[in-house]
């Protein structure tokens, strides 16, 4: 059985425009290769009558990436964002994430580059990065 490290996850990201060919992102945080928020995919509703009623409802997936201020992937989301400002549109991405502690892929589908860190807060060692791409979807499968 592998150990639960993450170090061993690849995760490669395209952006048809800019990166037509999968890009591998390395040089991750210490701490921290990337998030996901929690999905609040069920809404739901109290009647006046105190019966609950709810439904599933499609919400995206903000997953933040995190780099060594010194990664050679902030590269990637840098130029994605100036040609983004160049073109005055947005470029749309997918990619996929292969967990290998775990023994699962996950394939992102559809991300927007929403946030990111345009240059790293300058400390004693300069501060990791973050860039926020929300997907359409993420689908996990068995590697």
């Amino acid at each position: 059985m592998a150990t639960l490290t993450g170090a061993s996850a690849i995760i490669t990201l395209t952006v048809p425009g800019i990166f037509n060919a999968p890009v591998q992102l390395q040089g991750f945080a210490a701490d921290d290769v990337f998030d996901t928020d929690a999905q609040e995919i069920t809404e739901v509703s109290m009647g006046v009558d105190g019966i609950l009623s709810g439904g599933f409802v499609f919400v995206p997936v903000k997953q933040t990436f995190t780099l060594q201020a010194d990664s050679e992937s902030n590269f990637f989301f840098e130029t994605w964002a100036q040609q983004q400002r160049i073109a005055v549109k947005s470029f749309v991405a997918n990619g996929n994430t292969n967990i290998v502690a775990t023994g699962k892929t996950y394939t992102m589908t559809r991300g927007f580059l929403t946030t990111h860190t345009t240059v790293p807060s300058v400390k004693k060692l300069l501060a990791p990065r973050k860039y926020t791409v929300t997907w359409n979807r993420i689908v996990p499968s068995p590697n």
